[in-house]
């Protein structure tokens, strides 16, 4: 593996490529490192230590901080990170299928795309706008959060100060999309996602030097419920986390299609063609996790600004995070959402419409709707099987740092979509890289496995 490290740098074109991927990825980095100017960086400071009881496991603020890298906690120019180019991505994603005119650029070719993808910067500048307000208007007001305290994050608000705020901001999120679209053009690797893996391994040095303060204090002092014992247990599960991640990515049931060919010859005889039809067991990916974290978010928020009336102390404990009540309903709704965007995006009677015009079918399975009948069959099979799994590494974040009182900037390594994002972005980035050192006659990352067996 380190060879193939090494001979990346041996292909000219590749090593350019990856040289101008670490650089705009440097230059990411620094945009989340620049804060916007108005803040009171003490006080800034003091709302998210307030904020901080279990930061990096859920909620909507901790996903924007973790995938904007920290900036959302620093309040920087790149704040809103990529995260709004994503968030439109997703919208358009699900409004293709129910909008003709969107699925019909598609279809068009290039000049359809260009067109889609220029819609698609459009709704991110509104998500944009609409999201800065928003932050100006909390950092504005954070007694809105019911923290103990007056908190003068900013010392002097108003209209200017809003309207500085979200034109920062906004430009600072445009100026990320822009780079993560030539990463993906000029670059390896899907820009946007690269972005989103960089800035969340970006908080690893923080965690590991939280679990080491942890261990060496607690060996000093006697005060800490985590020994070295512990730490290679971590480590253990941290690895067996890791590769339960991967088989989640990576595992697929193939569907075996057999397609009619022609031989030539007396008699024009037919030989079938064997081929397979890869259905993934998390064909989601992460996005049933980041939906429920965001929509979860939403009651606590409300229930904030509400009165102390006797509904909200009630509803308040129900979604309060880490609590059982939350953990239900969250896993819930990723089981939900799985099977909502299997039924949205994939579509097994349009397969098997391709299948029958292509001359293809599954052996023993008529074609036509018995065919798209047996595809959405296996799916839900598969997707539940996946939809649980996702659940449980979802909840796992939670239940180390409710339960067994690891911190969060830990714990959101061990599982959820940290982990996921990581796991899956790495193997994609390293598949491209890979077909690279293939086609220039070198090794491959690894000897045996999906990604040396592409080879042959």
């Amino acid at each position: 593996m380190i060879s193939a490290y090494l001979n990346c740098f041996k292909i000219p074109e590749l090593k350019k490529r990856l040289l101008f991927t670490f650089g705009l990825i440097a230059l990411c980095r620094v945009i989340c490192l620049i804060p916007c100017p108005g803040v009171d960086p003490a006080a800034l400071a003091e709302l998210f230590k307030q904020l901080g009881g279990n930061r990096g496991t859920g909620g909507v603020f901790d996903m924007l901080d973790m995938f904007s890298g920290g900036a959302l906690e620093n309040f920087a120019v790149g704040a809103l990170g990529i995260m709004p180019y994503i968030s439109a991505s997703i919208i358009l994603q699900l409004m293709t299928p129910v909008i003709p005119q969107l699925e019909r650029m598609l279809r068009e070719g290039e000049t359809g795309r260009q067109k889609y993808n220029q819609i698609m910067r459009y709704a991110t500048l509104v998500i944009c706008v609409i999201q800065g307000t928003m932050f100006s208007l909390a950092m504005m007001n954070p007694e809105r959060l019911r923290l103990p305290g007056n908190l003068a994050v900013v010392p002097n608000p108003g209209f200017f100060f809003i309207l500085s705020t979200v034109t920062t901001l906004t430009a600072g999120s445009m100026l990320i999309m822009w780079l993560g679209e030539m990463i993906t053009e000029r670059g390896v690797g899907n820009g946007a996602s690269l972005i989103i893996t960089v800035n969340i391994i970006g908080r690893l040095p923080q965690a590991v030097v939280s679990l080491i303060t942890l261990v060496v204090g607690g060996a000093a002092t006697g005060g800490s419920d985590i020994n070295t014992i512990h730490l290679f247990l971590l480590l253990a599960m941290f690895l067996l986390v890791c590769a339960g991640a991967i088989m989640l990515t990576q595992g697929q049931r193939k569907i075996v299609v057999n397609y009619a060919r022609r031989v030539a010859g007396v008699g024009g005889s037919s030989v079938p063609q064997k081929s397979y039809l890869p259905l993934r067991v998390n064909y989601s990916g992460v996005m049933p996790i980041i939906f429920a974290g965001a929509i979860l978010s939403f009651p606590m928020m409300i229930l904030r600004m509400l009165p102390n009336w006797r509904i909200v102390g009630w509803l308040a404990p129900l979604f309060q995070h880490g609590s059982w009540s939350y953990l239900i309903i969250y896993g819930a709704m990723i089981l939900l959402f799985s099977f909502f965007w299997v039924a949205n995006q994939f579509n097994p009677i349009k397969i098997a419409d391709d299948l029958q015009k292509q001359g293809g079918y599954i052996p023993g399975i008529r074609p036509g709707q018995p065919t798209a009948e047996f595809l959405d069959k296996a799916m839900t099979r598969i997707t539940l099987a996946g939809a649980i799994f996702l659940t449980a590494l979802a909840i796992l974040p939670m239940i180390l740092s409710n339960w067994m009182q690891i911190p969060g900037t830990i714990a959101q390594f061990f599982g959820g979509s940290s982990l996921l994002i990581i796991v899956g972005v790495s193997l994609d980035t390293m598949r491209q890289i890979e077909t690279y050192l293939l086609a220039r006659h070198y090794d491959g990352f690894m000897e045996k496995g999906k990604l040396r067996s592409r080879r042959g």
